[in-house]
């Protein structure tokens, strides 16, 4: 099956250049494709996970991905998608945070053989000479069409402008995917439905200069099915990084998925069968978490890699209760099925639940517990954790916590542990120092 079939059915496009064209350019064996990404941040975030697994299926289906990591244009910012400013980066930061992009996205894209590469627009931005530039490039360029583009004209309505720095964004992208072009022999750029705009621009640039049909794909923004942003919770982004946001945290962010978001999720984000991705869509109840489960354990799985999201799954099923998984659905899955002994979590270290040590010499005074549940990050002040307990929702080792005077003392540890939850999903434990 032709890749943009697959990546069609699952989910991925909102927009292509060259439709027909772009079949038979993907159709004539191994073809390479790219995608920019942000290097701000040493750690991708949830929200990166569309075009990394886009990449990623290009690569499954005989294709190289290169995957560009803006180390020039990270000195200026993007605009797209932003109504303000972004805040300029050293190159320092930019060589520090490529290691831990790379190091990510080589759990879902193998970079070994030449199979896939990693390049960064610094080696030919920052050595451009400013004259030569505008003559070779900037004459392509119309300013009309430039404003014209979603990212510059949210900028230009927007309280603080669009600055002169950022205005070049446009070209130093095309340029990129020129150099591409070029030096690899890649001709379809892939990004955010935010970033298309500056793939048309490149795709134009390649066309003049090079006398090559170049092509673009964008992708939809993805957001839960209540409208919020993909990967943004009130706790903050969810990082692919574990130190970050643990492969526990990971695995209870998917697990936690809303139904109506289930199917189209297991589509994105793991690479089990449509056929039985659709059959999921007659589930419901019972049935339906059990599907969480499984996508829970499959991103966990590729982000974090097969023990951490077996371990993810025990700590789960140890925290909330064991869900046993018939072999009925999403039979494709590895994930552990049938009633399994859980391990020893004190002795063998696989419980990776959320943790906090504290001395004993602070329970032996007592310890509030709406102080205790802001402490671990159960709650975000003392008085969101006094709500929580004055509506029920704060349970102390399987109780619930009835007043918001209750002190917690030396007489709530149970095998040198205590177990915090705030509500239904959220758990933690305080593990006591003697």
């Amino acid at each position: 099956m032709n890749v943009i079939k697959v990546l069609q059915e699952r989910g991925f496009i909102e927009n292509m250049t060259h439709e027909k064209e772009l079949y038979e350019y993907l159709d004539n064996g191994s073809a390479s494709c790219y995608i920019g990404f942000d290097p701000t941040a040493s750690s991708l975030h949830v929200g990166s996970l569309v075009p990394i697994m886009s990449l990623a299926h290009m690569q499954s289906n005989g294709h190289r991905p290169v995957a560009l990591v803006g180390g020039g244009t990270g000195l200026i910012g993007d605009p797209s998608g932003k109504t303000e400013m972004r805040q300029l980066i050293t190159k320092e930061d930019v060589e520090f945070n490529k290691i831990g992009i790379k190091r990510q996205l080589s759990n879902f894209i193998n970079f070994s053989d030449g199979r896939a590469q990693l390049v960064d627009n610094a080696d030919w931005l920052t050595g451009l000479g400013y004259i030569d530039f505008l003559r070779d490039i900037g004459r392509f360029f119309s300013v009309n069409r430039m404003v014209k583009a979603e990212s510059y004209r949210l900028r230009l309505e927007s309280e603080e402008g669009l600055s002169f720095i950022e205005f070049n964004y446009m070209l130093l992208q095309a340029y990129d995917f020129m150099k591409l072009a070029d030096s690899h022999g890649c001709l379809l750029q892939m990004g955010g439905s935010d970033q298309w705009g500056n793939i048309v621009a490149g795709v134009d640039l390649v066309r003049r200069k090079l006398q090559k049909t170049a092509f673009g794909i964008t992708f939809p923004l993805i957001t839960t099915s209540t409208g919020a942003k993909m990967g943004k919770t009130a706790s903050g982004a969810v990082w692919l990084d574990p130190e970050r946001t643990s492969p526990y945290d990971y695995y209870q962010f998917w697990v936690n998925t809303d139904d109506n978001d289930v199917v189209r999720f297991l589509a994105l984000f793991t690479f089990l069968p449509m056929d039985e991705i659709r059959e999921v869509e007659k589930l419901d109840g019972a049935d339906l978490n059990i599907a969480k489960s499984i996508l829970a354990y499959e991103t966990t799985k590729l982000c974090h890699g097969l023990e951490e999201a077996q371990k993810a799954k025990r700590s789960a099923s140890a925290n909330f209760g064991e869900r046993v998984i018939p072999d009925s659905i999403l039979p494709s899955s590895d994930v552990p099925r049938g009633k399994v002994k859980e391990p020893s979590i004190e002795i063998d270290g696989n419980d990776t639940t959320p943790h906090t040590y504290i001395e004993m010499a602070r329970f032996e005074s007592g310890i509030p517990a709406f102080k205790l549940y802001h402490e671990v990050g159960l709650a975000q002040s003392g008085s969101a954790a006094r709500r929580l307990i004055e509506q029920g929702g704060a349970y102390l080792n399987e109780n619930r916590i009835e007043s918001t005077d209750y002190v917690v003392g030396c007489n709530d540890i149970e095998k040198d542990e205590i177990l915090l939850k705030a509500g239904k999903k959220k758990i933690h434990k305080i593990k006591i120092k003697m």
